[in-house]
């Protein structure tokens, strides 16, 4: 089996690229526990075992607050020993979760089962990603992000149609399986094996665009290399950018997760067949597909600050369409809406983060950055969940999603680049 390291000085092009599809892979994989994928289980396991959907909704919140602990020390060794370690063992966890939930015989074996691959999803994926592609790109970063963001899509587009498929087939546990077994093969070998933290680790230096002696596109020039950024944990919390992306993932990830959990109940409650929610949920993910490279090529345009705030509004739009939803033009019209303001979310928030403090210290300062996105975006199904058995509907919470997805566009608005001196 060949050395990574030798791989990467052999490979006739530039080996960041092969650390973006590991990324891509993992980020594939993730979708096994995503809250769009349980949300195609919500109603067969909640009948079969008379659970209510606030009981349901609290293994996501649940699994997110134990991401949110474990995310600091995350961000730690992924700095120190790198993203491949972290990503194949995460990989490894939400496979054994699915694996797990296929045997679910009570609402604690699936809290067990659930927070096990919810804890790897909400916390080490996250920081691990975006880590993995910052170290390798500085220049196209958005771009090279936008392909991973693909790969989320992807996984939430075709996960949840494995999921219905084998329930339609079968029933729900073989569901769980499916998603196992897809998310054991794609995700764990890429990442054990092709992984590298740093192109520095093999002679190289990050993306740039341009052709070295041997004609490959790799290295910054000396003019970008001193032009990086490098922040510390303790310098970026002092910057008045920092505490803005912060407020604006609170404002927008309780939107994110809420309204993907519970849109295939809620278009079922609606009227909507569960094939057409079912599709409507892939179409909502496809759709982010699109919106992740659209707004990776875009944000060289229109600036991250407006690209943020256009993905929230996108957001923010679609649940004003799923609370007119009547028939499957407006179930997959409010889908596509909010997929596409959830693919340039996925795209560009890691992206803002790097550029804004650099890729040295990107793990520890989302170590300790994404346990608060991570505990907003886990309030979200939980939010939902609760206004529902209090109401009887999803309206009250879809209005309170709307409301914050256009005060986080607001937000988004606000935000500059820190200042710094660069490093020379």
């Amino acid at each position: 089996m060949m050395n990574p390291n030798r791989l990467a000085a052999s490979t006739p092009f530039f080996y960041g690229w092969v650390i973006v599809a590991c990324a891509m892979c993992a980020n594939f994989a993730r979708q096994g526990s995503a809250v769009a994928t349980l949300s195609i289980f919500a109603v067969p396991m909640s009948d079969e075992f008379g659970w209510s959907r606030t009981a349901f909704s609290g293994a996501v919140s649940l699994g997110g607050v134990l991401g949110a602990i474990i995310s600091p020390k995350v961000g730690v060794i992924v700095d120190r020993q790198g993203a491949g370690r972290v990503l194949a063992i995460g990989t490894l966890l939400i496979g054994v979760s699915a694996l797990s939930l296929s045997w679910t015989n009570s609402l604690l074996w699936f809290y067990i089962a659930f927070c096990l691959g919810r804890m790897a999803f909400a916390g080490p994926f996250e920081i691990a990603v975006t880590s993995a592609v910052a170290n390798w790109f500085v220049r196209f970063r958005a771009r090279a992000m936008s392909y991973t963001a693909v790969a989320h899509s992807l996984g939430l587009t075709i996960l949840p149609i494995v999921a219905f498929a084998a329930i339609e087939l079968w029933d729900w546990r073989a569901g769980w399986l499916g998603i196992a077994a897809l998310v054991l093969v794609i995700g764990v070998l890429p990442n054990a094996l092709l992984m590298i933290q740093r192109p520095e680790d093999v002679g190289l230096r990050p993306y740039s665009g341009q052709k070295n002696r041997t004609g490959i596109a790799a290295a910054t020039s000396g003019k970008d290399a001193a032009a990086e950024i490098s922040y510390t944990r303790r310098e970026a919390s002092r910057t008045s950018t920092f505490w803005l992306l912060i407020a604006f993932s609170m404002l927008i990830y309780p939107v994110q997760a809420g309204v993907s959990l519970h849109q295939a109940p809620h278009l079922i409650e609606r009227g909507v067949s569960l094939a057409v929610a079912a599709t409507a949920v892939s179409s909502f993910s496809f759709t982010a597909v699109l919106g992740g490279l659209a707004f990776g090529h875009m944000e060289a345009r229109l600036g991250i600050r407006r690209s943020l705030a256009a993905c929230a509004a996108l957001m923010a739009a679609g649940t004003i369409v799923m609370l007119n939803v009547s028939g499957p033009a407006t179930a997959y019209l409010s889908a596509c809406t909010f997929g596409a303001g959830i693919g340039g979310l996925m795209t560009l928030l890691p992206v803002a983060w790097a550029d804004s403090f650099g890729r040295r210290n990107i793990g520890a300062i989302r170590g300790i950055t994404l346990p608060l996105q991570t505990i907003a975006q886990a309030s979200g199904p939980l939010v939902s969940g609760v206004l529902y058995d209090t109401t009887g509907n999803y309206d009250t919470s879809l209005m309170v999603f709307c409301t914050s997805g256009f005060a986080a566009a607001t937000l988004a608005l606000l935000i500059r680049p820190p200042r710094k001196q660069r490093s020379a």
